[in-house]
């Protein structure tokens, strides 16, 4: 024997192949032969393999495309510095309409906080319309924010017994200071200052930082609808986030106000009133058997 077929044996022993082969060195060096090969192809594939799951990427996946085959939402994975593996990756993805698949129109851009190409009817399709629109949903949704909260805490507080007010809907039979004609009229003088005041910024932006009648007092110049200054007293810096902020509360709000003065219509009763009712007994006193009696 010499001394090749030596290491032959030497090596078949060590991975165990049946006795019968060290007999003949053909078929020794058959089996090693093999037996390397498909270690190194296993070795090949596991390699590969382990690339292709952290191979950074910056392509761009194209997901939910709408009618006109522009791209609504793209999935961007890019790769970032990491000690503690090979590779990281980041998932960015672009911030999503309000109906996935559906384009959004030429004139929402995007550009404009909460803007998620929302527009079925085309209201805002002209420019003097959407800056309009604007500020209509910013100041409603301040306002409705003030009504729900005007509708809910007195009922809660009235029914903890801190306070004693009567609810939102007989808020109108109280007796005030003065008559209700007399209160409308002030209101009506009071509103349509402040409003034909802001109608002139929205048409003139900076044209309403000197109060004509209050001269002593000044707004900075800031964009339309944040002015600032005695109206900012927390100083709030009005970025893009706390814009998208307000604004999803004030939707969520007039949608509130909204459901409180059905809800009231359909069971007579208040929001918290009817939240606990329904809490006491959930499977009964549910929207279903209200409107069933309705």
């Amino acid at each position: 024997m010499n001394c090749y077929e030596i290491k032959l044996q030497r090596a078949c022993k060590n991975r165990h192949l049946p006795p019968k082969l060290l007999k003949t060195p053909t078929l020794i060096f058959c089996s090693i032969h093999t037996a390397l090969g498909l270690e190194k192809k296993m070795a090949t594939v596991t390699t590969q393999a382990s690339a292709a799951v952290f191979r950074p990427c910056s392509s761009k996946t194209r997901f939910l495309t709408g009618s006109s085959g522009k791209l609504n939402r793209e999935v961007s994975i890019k790769a970032l510095p990491s000690t503690s593996s090979p590779a990281s990756l980041k998932v960015e993805a672009k911030k999503g309409e309000w109906l996935p698949g559906l384009a959004s129109p030429g004139y929402l851009n995007g550009s404009l906080p909460g803007d998620n190409g929302f527009d079925p009817l085309g209201l805002a399709e002209d420019p003097e319309n959407l800056r309009w629109f604007v500020q209509a949903e910013l100041v409603n949704g301040r306002w409705a924010m003030l009504g729900v909260a005007g509708m809910l805490l007195p009922e809660v507080f009235t029914k903890i017994g801190i306070i004693n007010v009567p609810a939102w809907y007989d808020a109108g039979k109280a007796e005030y200071f003065a008559s209700s004609s007399t209160l409308f009229v002030i209101e009506f003088i009071l509103f349509h200052y402040v409003e034909i005041r802001r109608w002139q910024d929205i048409k003139n932006p900076g044209s309403v930082n000197q109060d004509p009648i209050f001269k002593q007092y000044s707004l900075p110049p800031n964009e339309v609808g944040y002015p600032g200054g005695i109206f900012n007293p927390l100083n709030f810096a009005p970025t893009l986030e706390a814009k998208e902020k307000e604004l999803a509360n004030g939707r969520l709000a007039m949608l509130a106000f909204l459901g409180f003065v059905v809800q009231h219509n359909v069971t007579g009763k208040g929001p918290f009133e009817n939240l606990v009712q329904h809490l006491s007994d959930p499977w009964h006193n549910t929207i279903v058997q209200t409107l069933r009696g309705y």
